[in-house]
């Protein structure tokens, strides 16, 4: 045994350092610096069994290089195969995150047992009986899913040896732990050796391997930042655990779009796919009432109708309100000042209180003008038709400025049964023959006078 050697890690971003010291020069933090037992022996945790994976690699000149599709494997769940770009690719390693209860291993036990391929899922946090528990209230029976509970890599990579597997779910990375680092499990560098084993055996085996990841009080995975960037792609599974719907995000994809969405609603069978956001997004009301606007939206490639709410007071206190829930608060602030300059509305005494149903965040400009209608609905008290819907960005000298991909908006409010929609007048329209009405507008003059005029 080699003298044992110790070395000094910022546990926020996993900065390492010769000595202790107050602050962190890279992250800036403060009594953020552990001392960690460091000491690794000259060991290989993952072994290929063939010798043809240990030759070294040749450069290639970039025009011999095969540019063929990468096969993806289905994972029979069509809001996770839209979030990874078509399917897990093979010899991958995908990070997914997210609150402790929110459903993580939910998820991905629930894929476990339909994917059709051999799966083995490993648990450091659960019994086999806890799972099989959870596996019964899922779904019914599979063969093709191995339940192993240990949390040292060394074993578990033994385990793979003899049952080969087609793809590996760990859950999760920070109850695992290497015997060639003297540290406990969950710190920096027993994160970043087990993580550097795992993407090893992926890349090598071409065997994809699915991570769970803790997270922070902050929101974010819980480790080295550096985790992230090892992994191929990071997922980030959000929602309020007092509400049934669940929001699956890419936060990093190599073989995909990072702008995709899944939806899921959260039951007592599992997590059930909902196809069309629509149903949840947009309130379910038998009269009309003032104060909402429906906005047509993008998340990656799916148009999604969302509903924006507003409500307009007068200011109790000296100082109006400005809340927002679910949209830039500073963009509401913006869109506040061109009506009260460009059009004309007073709303510098009034309180502005704006909220996008459903629980999620959207940084699309064309929902301005579902905003700018909304509040001026709540001001004049008069609703806004429910057939009616929005797509247009708001610019500062109060005009309505053209979005990308009208067209598919335009589809997906005609499908959802809208009457009338309205985008600027300087969007080329190329779809024809439809049954909704698509009203041009050009300045917020133009809409108002067209919905309260």
């Amino acid at each position: 045994m080699s003298k044992v050697k110790t070395s000094f890690f910022c546990q926020n971003c996993g900065a390492q350092y010769a000595r202790w010291q107050g602050q962190c020069n890279s992250c800036k933090e403060w009594n953020t610096i552990a001392e960690e037992i460091i000491q690794k022996e000259e060991k290989v945790s993952w072994k290929p069994s063939s010798p043809e994976s240990k030759k070294a690699p040749k450069p290639l000149k970039i025009n011999e290089i095969d540019s063929a599709q990468e096969i993806r494997m289905d994972t029979c769940d069509g809001e996770l195969n839209r979030v990874l770009g078509g399917g897990i690719v093979p010899g991958s390693l995908i990070l997914l995150g997210g609150e402790p209860g929110i459903g993580k291993s939910t998820l991905l036990l629930q894929i476990s047992l339909q994917l059709p391929y051999k799966t083995l899922y490993v648990s450091g946090e659960e019994s086999q009986k806890q799972i099989k528990m959870r596996a019964e209230r899922i779904t019914s029976k599979s063969d093709n899913c191995y339940i192993l509970t240990e949390t040292k890599t060394q074993n578990i990579f033994k385990q793979i040896q003899e049952i080969e597997p087609e793809i590996v779910i760990i859950d999760s990375i920070q109850t695992l732990h290497t015997e060639y680092i003297e540290a406990s499990p969950g710190s920096i560098s027993q994160i970043r050796e087990t993580t550097a084993e795992l993407i090893k055996f992926a890349k090598e085996t071409n065997i994809p391997v699915i991570l769970i990841g803790h997270i922070t009080k902050d929101g974010t995975i819980a480790g080295p930042k550096i985790l992230e960037h090892m992994v191929d792609t990071v997922l980030q599974f959000e929602g309020d655990r007092n509400h049934v719907y669940r929001i699956l995000r890419s936060l990093k994809n190599r073989f995909g779009s990072t702008a995709e969405l899944g939806i899921y609603e959260m039951l007592g069978s599992g997590l059930r796919e909902v196809s069309n956001p629509s149903e949840i997004l947009i309130s379910h009301k038998e009269e009309e009432l003032s104060g909402t606007a429906i906005a047509s939206t993008l998340e990656g490639m799916r148009p999604l109708m969302i509903e924006i709410q507003a409500l307009v007071s007068t200011a109790v206190y000296g100082t109006p309100q400005r809340s927002t829930t679910g949209y830039n608060a500073k963009r509401l602030n913006m869109i506040l000042a061109v009506l009260e300059k460009r059009a004309g509305f007073r709303l510098g005494t009034k309180d502005v209180f704006l909220n996008v149903t459903g629980g999620i965040s959207v940084d699309d400009p064309a929902i301005d003008l579902a905003v700018v209608a909304a509040i001026l609905s709540s001001n004049e008290d008069i609703p806004v038709g429910k057939d009616f819907c929005f797509a247009g960005e708001v610019g500062l000298s109060g005009e309505i400025r053209p979005v990308n991909r009208v067209d598919q908006r335009i589809l997906e409010a005609e499908k959802l049964g809208f009457a009338t929609i309205f985008v600027s007048k300087y969007n080329k329209v190329t779809v024809k023959n439809t049954l909704i009405k698509v009203r041009l507008v050009s300045k917020i003059e133009d809409v108002a006078s067209e919905l309260f005029g």
